[in-house]
């Protein structure tokens, strides 16, 4: 598969993700966090800031892999 189609069909992959983990990640900030202390809730923030890109390394590198 050519670099130039990897990348489309992994631009709507993330963009999948980043559709179902948003949600997800403001219902949890809206129920839990809300309540705790404002320095817990930049750590949480923080965290849920960054984790949705772990998942996703392994489909970036697939789309950055150089053509056969």
């Amino acid at each position: 598969m050519r670099r130039r189609t990897r990348t489309l069909l992994g631009t709507f992959g993330i963009l999948a993700f980043v559709i179902v983990y948003a949600p997800l990640a403001m219902a949890l900030a809206d129920s839990r966090i809300s309540e705790t202390h404002p320095a817990v809730q930049t750590v949480i923030y923080s965290i849920l800031g960054i984790a949705w890109i772990f998942p996703l390394m392994p489909l970036i590198r697939w789309m950055d892999r150089p053509d056969n």
